[in-house]
């Protein structure tokens, strides 16, 4: 799950942020949106550590686990905020990775001890975060313009950067893994594109 997620975040990525990007034209925006994103995303892998080694709580890594996905949904947002088209390949992209987190986050709540009935309340309060994240993302990032708008696209590309290599591909490499494992990430790639590709015009 976690190859195919990284698979479709990339060509999300490739496919339609990326060349909004280049089309936009304003490379000082581009480099102060793409740095910020960098920083935000090392913070928060910096803030996420020291929460879970000062909290002995399952729900410190819950709460990790809920800035990260809150930011996907602000992300979505911006997207549609953008174009129809970016925010629907941004929403497929996200809705995989965001499956295979929350199933990552399950395992470790019930590894942590964390009972059932926990476990099924975090998971819900983490699918309605992308949804509020995606309708403030759009509210007061939606009327963006010019280069404000170029560099939220450029952050989004750092963090879907981050996304893919650092947690993502990370992940799932700390387990042996099958040729075919490490094909899904391929498929999920392949997927995407095709679906751009056959959507219609407009």
């Amino acid at each position: 799950m976690q190859h195919f997620a990284a698979g479709v975040v990339f060509s999300a990525l490739a496919v339609e942020i990326l060349p909004d990007i280049m089309h936009r034209h304003a490379p000082l925006a581009a480099l102060g949106g793409f740095t910020a994103g960098v920083l935000l995303m090392l913070g928060l892998r910096e803030a996420g550590c020291r929460i879970q080694k000062e909290s002995s709580s399952p729900m410190g890594m819950t709460l990790v686990v809920g800035t990260d996905v809150l930011i996907d949904g602000v992300l979505i947002g911006v997207a549609f905020a953008a174009g129809a088209r970016e925010g629907v390949l941004v929403t497929i992209a996200l809705a995989v990775e965001m499956l295979s987190l929350g199933l990552a986050t399950a395992a470790s709540l019930a590894r942590a001890g964390a009972s059932r009935r926990r476990i099924i309340a975090s998971i819900l309060v983490l699918a309605v975060l992308p949804f509020a994240g995606a309708v403030a993302g759009n509210l007061l990032l939606g009327g963006l313009q010019g280069g404000w708008m170029e560099a939220v696209l450029a952050l989004a590309a750092a963090t879907f950067l981050y996304l893919v290599t650092e947690e993502l591909l990370t992940e799932a490499h700390e387990v042996p893994e099958a040729p075919w494992m490490t094909a899904l990430f391929f498929a999920g790639f392949i997927g995407l594109l095709l679906l751009e590709m056959l959507a219609p015009a407009g």
